[in-house]
């Protein structure tokens, strides 16, 4: 496993499991023990995923020392504002059984998303969450968020893979000083990503798979990946990622493969973030 040093001196693993559309919590307990055992210690959950309990019963139940673990969880668009972050925060707290959480995001940049940021700092100062973070926030509400807070956010996860690999957003994060951590990495499965010739012709120079070279390429970038899968051997392969390094002709082939635009979701589009205001977890 390799690490990146934030913004702010804490060290965060390259690779994650994360537990996006895992709501059976018999399912995502056991998936994240099993993530767990195979090495994994960046655990990546969020309150409107609805599996907070779980991901918390697992970190118990795996015997490895909380130290050694790093949690991230995320504050839903319902309560984005500075009291109702401070509450939804606490909720957290308790569901994952933890007595701080390493880092905490802000889910969508939707909301008064200002007051609720000033609620993280505050939390931040106090010990309670060891980073901030940011989610989906284009480069534009990067450089407006950063030049108008007192703590600059030290990750912000994006949408990144291949055949959406945002490099002018990478480039902005980078400006200032922001770490990157891709959500999404093996583009949700999409456009034949796992049989793609490129990567196929890559991987069997290393005697890897298509998501290993793609979870390699994001993190040979400087992206942290955070895949996800309910396959206790997916789960296991996806981290087996650490023994190889692409070339310089590889990561242009791959290069190549970028659409330059999501086709899995826009934040700005108009009915989509009625969708996301309108959606209630509480």
């Amino acid at each position: 496993m390799e690490y990146a040093i934030l913004n702010n001196g804490v060290k965060i693993p390259m690779e994650g499991f994360g537990v996006f559309q895992v709501p059976d919590q018999a399912q995502c307990e056991q998936v994240v023990l099993e993530a767990i055992e195979s090495g994994y210690r960046l655990i990546d959950t969020a309150a409107v995923y609805m599996n907070e309990e779980a991901v918390g019963a697992a970190i118990k139940k795996s015997g490895v020392p909380r130290e050694e673990l790093f949690i991230t969880t995320k504050l839903w668009s319902q309560d984005a504002n500075y009291t109702a972050a401070k509450v939804a925060f606490q909720t957290s707290l308790d569901k994952l059984g933890l007595d701080y959480i390493d880092l905490y995001m802000i889910h969508q940049p939707l909301g008064d998303y200002y007051g609720a940021y000033r609620a993280l700092e505050e939390l931040y100062k106090e010990g309670k969450i060891k980073a901030i973070g940011i989610c989906n926030f284009y480069p534009d509400r990067v450089v407006d968020l950063c030049m108008n807070v007192e703590i600059k956010p030290q990750v912000n996860q994006i949408e990144l893979h291949p055949y959406f690999q945002q490099e002018d957003a990478l480039k902005v994060m980078k400006e200032f000083a922001v770490q990157p951590q891709a959500w999404g990495p093996l583009a949700e499965g999409k456009h034949g990503i796992f049989t793609d010739p490129i990567l196929a012709e890559i991987g069997a120079k290393y005697g890897k798979s298509n998501a290993q070279v793609v979870l390699k390429w994001n993190a040979q970038r400087g992206v942290i990946v955070i895949p996800k899968s309910v396959n206790a051997s997916r789960i296991k392969e996806n981290f087996d990622i650490w023994d190889f390094e692409l070339s310089q002709e590889d990561m242009d082939a791959i290069a190549k493969m970028d659409f330059g635009h999501s086709e899995i979701i826009d934040h700005r589009n108009p009915e989509l973030v009625k969708g996301l205001l309108s959606f209630n977890i509480h």
